[in-house]
């Protein structure tokens, strides 16, 4: 055979084992953006990420203000978010550098007349059985009660035939006030970002599930160590980089249209043309992503999230200053000035934060009413009186971040769209589509990652 016919064998043959890259747009690097593009990546996609905001990561990034690198939120994941732990391995981040694993606990101050409940490591369910019987702050019909809970609803498979409140569930299970109180709000407010009176029971019992009802190391508590931005959109952006992709921040996209078989993008009024997409996934918020979508398809589903807000207040003391543990829970009440919920010393976490507290305010409607001086004060008032240390009334500085669209309000019988639409290579995907969970960094990876194999079959 002639050099010339094996040179032009070989080229076939190399033509029909690398087909050419399909090129995909993905409008929003947050957590679902992020997501999707390091899947499609990962699969000879030719991924191109556009984000408005100079920083990726979404409603979970860090913020630059006043000098000082903070979260946009404080927040805590799960040893249940299997997704989001595959694809932070799969980016090439060291999991037990970025993340301290805790066990599962509900802890309060000492004096603040709550409870102290942790998990020993052991298998599950004996974990909990422990936990329960060395809790201190419940009576024995509080814990009773909890081990009822546990039982019936590991029996019902962590299912509701009909959807229900959170508040309707607990009391059909037979649930005490102190219990109520100290355990199931807390809880129901911390995932799901809404009252128990009005969140959905069947969501919260879908966390249940993958939590207090699956393996011991899934009830895991996981605190990042590292800034949100650099805990998995930074590595994401450097992996789509490495697969031949790109990342765009400052990007706002105005309009998507479609020219035949191919996608164009409208950035900032000018639309790139040299740019003809075979795909294109919106990966923003639901009202963005309606703006953009409006004249192409049936935003309806896009259009009826109501919203709820998170609330993190940050206070700086001098670096010498330490709380016991990493994390606590407080008990809030609206109608003492108590707004906060859980307090992190993020000096525990990084030590370039050493005196630096971080408190959360979930479902934060009331509490950013009232101005963030004035609720920074009152934090400030509530840490020291449960912590009985007078020295946290008087931080150095303050700082208070509210997101006023954190989540939707996971509310019962609450219809998500699909990632699918109507239109052959277009694909939505967040935190809001159609998923088991609430509002979480998880639901968002998981939205991402489906719609990205939605788009591949």
């Amino acid at each position: 055979m002639s050099e010339a016919k094996d040179h032009e064998l070989n080229t076939k043959e190399r033509n029909v084992q690398t087909p050419a890259m399909r090129k995909v747009a993905i409008v929003g690097a947050g957590w679902a953006g992020c997501a999707a593009a390091v899947e499609l990546a990962s699969r000879n996609w030719q991924v191109t990420l556009f984000e408005a905001a100079r920083t990726p990561g979404g409603r979970a990034r860090r913020v630059e203000i006043d000098e000082k690198t903070l979260d946009n939120g404080q927040h805590i994941l799960l040893g249940a978010y299997t997704e989001t732990l595959r694809l932070m391995k799969k980016v090439g981040i060291d999991i037990n550098r970025a993340l301290l694993r805790l066990p599962l606990q509900m802890r309060y101050p000492e004096h603040s007349g709550g409870m102290d409940f942790i998990a020993p490591r052991l298998p599950a369910p004996l974990h909990l059985l422990v936990a329960l019987l060395r809790t201190k702050g419940l009576c024995g019909e509080d814990k009773l009660a909890l081990a009822r809970f546990s039982t019936t609803a590991r029996w019902m498979g962590w299912q509701l035939d009909i959807d229900c409140s959170v508040m309707e569930m607990l009391y059909r299970f037979d649930q005490t006030e102190r219990l109520i109180k100290l355990m199931w709000r807390p809880l129901c407010i911390a995932a799901l970002n809404t009252p128990p009176e009005r969140a959905s029971a069947r969501v919260f019992l879908s966390v249940l599930r993958d939590s207090l009802g699956a393996r011991r190391a899934a009830s895991d508590m996981l605190i990042p160590r590292v800034d949100l931005t650099a805990l998995f959109p930074q590595y994401a952006a450097t992996y789509i980089k490495r697969n031949g992709g790109s990342l765009k921040c400052g990007a706002t996209v105005k309009a998507i249209k479609r020219n035949g078989m191919y996608w164009h993008i409208d950035v900032g009024g000018t639309a790139l043309e040299e740019d003809a997409f075979d795909a294109v996934m919106v990966a923003t918020q639901p009202h963005h992503a309606a703006t953009m979508l409006g004249d192409l398809i049936n935003v309806d589903g896009l259009t009826s999230f109501e919203h709820e807000p998170i609330t993190t207040c940050y206070l700086q003391y001098p670096p010498e200053l330490k709380l016991t543990q990493a994390f606590f829970a407080l008990i809030d009440d609206d109608k003492t000035d108590e707004w906060g919920q859980f307090v992190f010393d993020r000096g525990q976490l990084d030590q370039a934060q050493a005196g630096l507290l971080a408190v959360v305010v979930s479902a934060s409607s009331d509490a950013i009413a009232l101005g963030h001086d004035a609720l920074s004060a009152a934090i400030a008032a509530q840490l020291a009186s449960v912590f009985r240390r007078p020295e946290l009334a008087h931080p150095q500085w303050t700082k208070v971040i509210s997101e006023k669209r954190a989540t939707f309000s996971c509310t019962p019988h609450l219809l998500r769209p699909e990632n699918a639409t109507s239109l052959q290579g277009l694909a939505i995907a967040g935190d809001y589509t159609a998923c088991e969970y609430p509002a979480t960094l998880e639901s968002a990876v998981r939205s991402g990652v489906k719609a990205a194999q939605g788009l591949c079959r």
